[in-house]
């Protein structure tokens, strides 16, 4: 089973898997292509991806792909919690520019099915965090681009001091959302 929440930006939508538990653990499907096909939820996944952060504060984003290359995610926790946002990147929408940040969890067992045309990107909350996400196109270098993560036209409310975050040297030198090349 599937629970499928709508999130406040359309397209955005949070995802949450049946656990079965018992004295042993748990099982679940965090994946099953004809319970998504069911809830409308038709995509084809080519990739997926896996990131280690070490330390509290580790935040990647805001990331995205350009056509023909841009991608749909669904991001989940397997170990620790990060607070997690997507912001519409699609000009002409009338929810360009806003955002929508959630908390996911290997507690909570939620995701986050992020569409094609939003920018995407997350602080862990807790040290030793995992991040799992399928992707519905290839990483692209040259289609990849980044928006600054602390862009004051966008207003995110990151849950940390900005000056206290880990960035990669890409994300550090991110242009803003004004400057960034888009979506039509």
């Amino acid at each position: 089973m599937l629970e499928v929440r709508s999130l406040p930006l359309e397209g955005l939508l949070e995802l949450v898997p049946t656990r079965f538990a018992d004295e042993r653990g748990f099982f679940s499907e965090t994946y099953n292509a004809q319970v998504w096909r069911e809830s409308g939820l038709v995509f084809d996944f080519v990739q997926e991806n896996h990131s280690l952060s070490r330390s509290p504060g580790v935040l990647r984003g805001l990331h995205y792909q350009l056509p023909p290359a841009a991608q749909t995610k669904v991001v989940r926790v397997t170990r620790g919690r990060i607070f997690d946002v997507a912001v519409d990147i699609r000009r002409g929408s009338p929810t360009f520019g806003k955002w929508v940040g959630i908390q996911l969890s290997a507690e909570q067992w939620n995701q986050l099915l992020v569409p094609v045309g939003f920018a995407h990107g997350f602080v862990t909350l807790e040290p030793g965090t995992e991040v799992q996400y399928k992707v519905t196109h290839c990483y692209s270098p040259a289609d990849e681009r980044v928006i600054r993560f602390d862009d004051p036209a966008i207003g995110i409310d990151w849950p940390v001091d900005s000056v206290e975050v880990t960035l990669s040297a890409k994300d550090r030198s991110a242009p803003l959302l004004a400057d960034a090349e888009l979506f039509s």
